[in-house]
Parts: C-alpha cells; sequence; structure tokens
C-alpha cells in the first residue's frame, strides 16, 4: 500500500530549500492550510446555515460581500496572525492592508495577499470556487510598523504562491519557485494528501474559457483569437471547446491539468481589466509559469509588471505556452498598445 504523505509532511521536506527561511515559511503554509479546512467546512454546509447570501455590506471594488467572503476573510487573517509570521496581509476584502499586532504577528518576516473566496456568487448554485494567495518577504524593518510599501511588489518577488479549490474534492495547490504539486483533502482524517506531484500543464490545449457574453467589448485581437478557436482545422485539433465557470480558480485548475487558456480582457467598462493584479493575477501566473505555462496581460508578462496600488488591475492571457503565445500574436497584430490602460 502507497505511503500517504500530508501537506505538513511535504513541507517539512522541502523546509531545507530555504535556508534562509528558519522554518518561517513553512509554518505560514501551514497556517494556510489549517484556514482552508475550516473554510471548506463552512462552505459545505453553507446550505444547512445562515452563511449564504448578501451581508448588506459592500467590498473596496464595490463588489456586495457575501457572508462567506466575510468569514472566509476573517478565518485566514485570524490563522495568519495566530501562526505569527506574517506581519501584513492586503485582502480583496479591505479596502486598507491589514496590520496584525499579535505579540508575534507583528515581528513577522512575511506578508500575504489574498482573495478570501473567489467566485463566491457561484456557492448558492453548488459550483466549484477558491482561494488564491500570494507570500512575500517584509521590506519595512523589523523595528518599523509594516505598510502598503511592503505590498507593492512585483510578482516576480514572491516566495510563494498557491490556490484552493473547493469543489467535488478539495485541493490545494502551490508553489515555491521548485515546480508545483497539489493536495487533496481526505475528509476521514482531515489532511491535505499529496495527489498531484510535480503538476505540468501541456504545452498546447483544446479549451479556451472567456467570458463570450462581453464579445462586443473585446480588443480586436481577442475577438480574432476566438474566431481562431472556432475554425474547424484537423492539424491543430481545431475547433476547440469553450467552457468557462465563473470562478478563476475553477477555470485555471482545469485548464492546468488538461491544457488550455484562461482570458480576462480588458473591456469598454474596465479598460485596465478587472482581475486584481497582487492576489489574483501574480499568484496564479506564478503557479502556471512553474508548471510551464505562460501568462501575460497580451504584451508583456504578469510578473514583470510594476505594482504602483494594492487594488491594482489587469487582464490576463494565462494557460498552455502555445495557446497564449498565439493569442499574444493576435494582440500585437490587431489591437495596438495602448500604454495608458494596459500596463507595460
Amino acid at each position: 500500500m502507497a505511503t500517504v504523505k500530508t501537506l505538513g509532511q511535504f513541507i517539512i521536506e522541502k523546509q531545507a530549500d530555504f535556508p534562509y527561511a528558519k522554518g518561517e515559511l513553512s509554518r505560514l503554509l501551514r497556517d494556510i492550510g489549517i484556514a482552508a479546512k475550516i473554510v471548506n467546512r463552512e462552505i459545505n454546509k453553507a446550505g444547512l446555515v445562515d452563511i449564504l447570501g448578501e451581508a448588506g455590506t459592500v467590498n473596496v471594488q464595490g463588489e456586495s460581500q457575501k457572508k462567506l467572503d466575510i468569514y472566509a476573510n476573517e478565518q485566514f487573517i485570524s490563522a495568519l496572525e495566530s501562526g505569527g509570521e506574517c506581519c501584513l496581509v492586503a485582502s480583496e476584502e479591505n479596502e486598507e492592508v491589514v496590520l496584525l499586532n499579535s505579540k508575534f504577528s507583528k515581528d513577522g518576516k512575511y506578508i500575504v495577499a489574498i482573495d478570501p473566496l473567489d467566485g463566491s456568487s457561484n456557492i448558492e448554485v453548488n459550483v466549484a470556487v477558491g482561494t488564491t494567495f500570494s507570500i512575500y518577504r517584509r521590506k519595512t524593518n523589523i523595528d518599523e510598523e509594516p505598510n502598503e510599501s511592503d505590498v507593492l511588489q512585483r510578482g516576480t518577488e514572491q516566495v510563494a504562491a498557491g490556490y484552493i479549490v473547493y469543489g467535488s474534492s478539495t485541493m490545494l495547490v502551490y508553489t515555491t519557485g521548485k515546480g508545483v504539486n497539489g493536495f487533496t483533502l481526505d475528509p476521514s482524517i482531515g489532511e491535505f494528501c499529496l495527489s498531484h506531484p510535480d503538476m505540468k500543464i501541456p504545452e498546447d490545449g483544446t479549451i479556451y474559457s472567456i467570458n463570450e457574453g462581453y464579445y462586443v467589448h473585446f480588443p480586436e485581437g481577442v475577438k480574432k483569437y476566438i474566431k481562431y478557436c472556432q475554425v474547424h482545422d484537423k492539424e491543430t485539433h481545431r475547433p476547440y471547446t469553450s467552457r468557462y465557470i465563473g470562478s478563476m480558480v475553477a477555470d485555471l485548475h482545469r485548464n492546468l491539468i488538461r491544457g488550455g487558456i484562461f482570458i480576462y480582457p480588458t473591456t469598454a467598462s474596465n479598460p485596465k481589466g478587472k482581475l486584481r493584479l497582487v492576489y489574483e493575477c501574480n499568484p496564479l501566473a506564478f503557479i502556471i509559469e512553474q508548471a510551464g505555462g505562460r501568462a501575460t496581460n497580451g504584451f508583456k508578462r504578469i510578473l514583470d509588471l510594476d505594482v504602483t496600488e494594492v487594488h491594482q488591475r489587469s487582464c490576463i492571457f494565462i494557460g498552455s505556452k502555445n495557446m497564449v503565445l498565439k493569442a499574444e500574436e493576435m494582440m500585437h497584430e490587431y489591437s495596438p498598445i495602448d500604454t495608458e490602460t494596459v500596463s507595460l
């Protein structure tokens, strides 16, 4: 019988990859895993208790906050504060960065950027949702109070990133810059167990994920790429299959395993893009690149984009390397760069 390796065991084994961290990064990842199990429990009983629906407040993006959004946000912040390795959290649900002032966390060496519950509107219809997170080293000195400047780092500065997808099973996928590994939650023992070691995304795929309802508002290059995906061509296995869940984590997780591209372009109403660079695009771009894929804004690598604000918006083209390159080719040919809106 094969030996089961838990997330905790795996993290300890890999601790030697980070001699400078002295165990702090390992404990931080463990804390995120603990919070994920608590959030998963609540999601699984969401239809049975009063945590579905609107909470009557809006987040910094102007979006209605679901009760589970708030709950997930509180759980992750609480776990990070209790763990003591993180001094500051940047969350989609909070307009300002959150300082963690417990006895231990105020001296933490890391900051975490997180979207606690991506695609939360899907919960009411029993569709997969997720969490994305990104970990950076603190830039301010220990004797200084951490602040927003600690968050304004390029994606290349990430020391770890990951996502949790809450679906038919719950999976935690993460990278520390040395490949991508996936862990599935075994509810019988309450542990994340290694199920997808050394994950790689196929260089080519046959799935494209985009909300085609906004087609008329897309840049010409995106329109051309969609039409390219729909044309019959036996040699390139076209037409491709269109799959769009409405939860980026779920769409990306499927494409990571099967091969495909996820596109969230600029539109007339969101000329800079709608996704948040710091806690959505950067962590997922780090994961996909580590799995052998590609992530850009149509013109430039996502991880190389300058970060000027915590809730900065971006568009994204992410997934199988050759599919993203083809989409970029069409963006360059049919959609001139508007440096006022697209970050370069």
